[in-house]
């Protein structure tokens, strides 16, 4: 079902508990939802593996968020199944775990707002993403609380559907959104070209090759899409940091 599975809505809701999470996560998956249609973010995740230093395990891909960046990782739960779990730290919020495509999102410069003074962190990001702002600031304030964040990307005829699937699941605040996360490139990325917008629009010439680089060799040695942007976004922040306008564009000085 995967290889027809045509997502076009972000159907997105708060949990209080993990285990209810786990439990949505089972369900999408048996109802057909790829892994890598499905967002978890939250503060309260329990974890055989303490965040302290770098720990790596297959599909678990780790990543932070600018200086002081924190990793964890996480075992024995449904979240582990996602692609891309990392231990952020947000602005407003603090750590974050972050599953699934939001975390290559957060990695990005498309929501460099989120780490920027006059920001107004997770909010920011939801509403560049197209959630209404109060119903984003909503979801911010229940993630400080330590409830979670899902987010699952669905087809457009199936959304009645999965609404009750989170109901019935314990979700509150429901949302849909007529947008999906942001994808860097449909396969290899060969050009600048072939960048979304979204990622183009925020990185140099210079950062772009360089994005586009690590890409393509992350793709070739994994075959995972999501992989292969957040090593991509992790080679730009090594190399470039941001400028005023949210672009990473300024070389870092070698020592």
């Amino acid at each position: 079902m995967a290889e027809t599975y045509i997502a076009e809505r972000t159907i997105s809701s708060v949990f209080k508990e993990q285990k209810q999470v786990d439990d949505v996560i089972r369900r999408l998956l048996d109802r057909g939802v790829p892994r890598d249609h499905i967002s978890v973010l939250g503060r309260n995740f329990q974890s055989e593996t303490r965040i302290a230093g770098f720990i790596t395990k297959r599909d678990v891909i780790l990543g932070g968020l600018r200086t002081g960046a924190i990793f964890g990782s996480l075992f024995g739960s449904f979240l582990s199944l996602l692609t891309g779990v990392g231990v952020l730290f947000i602005p407003f919020v603090g750590p974050i775990v972050a599953a699934g495509p939001i975390s290559a999102v957060l990695l990005g410069a498309a929501t460099g707002a989120i780490a920027g003074s006059a920001g107004a962190g997770l909010v920011s990001v939801l509403t560049a993403l197209g959630m209404p702002e109060d119903k984003a600031t909503v979801y911010q304030t229940r993630l400080q609380a330590g409830e979670f964040l899902l987010m699952a990307e669905v087809p457009s005829d199936r959304t009645g559907e999965f609404q009750l699937l989170l109901e019935s699941a314990g979700g509150e605040e429901i949302h849909s959104n007529e947008k999906i996360l942001a994808r860097p490139c449909p396969g290899p990325c060969n050009r600048p070209e072939d960048l979304s917008p979204e990622v183009r629009s925020h990185l140099s010439n210079e950062a772009q090759r360089t994005f586009i680089e690590r890409y393509n060799v992350t793709l070739a040695e994994t075959s995972d899409e999501f992989t292969s942007e957040q090593a991509a976004w992790d080679a730009v922040r090594q190399q470039f940091d941001e400028d005023e306008n949210g672009v990473w564009s300024q070389s870092k000085i070698k020592a």
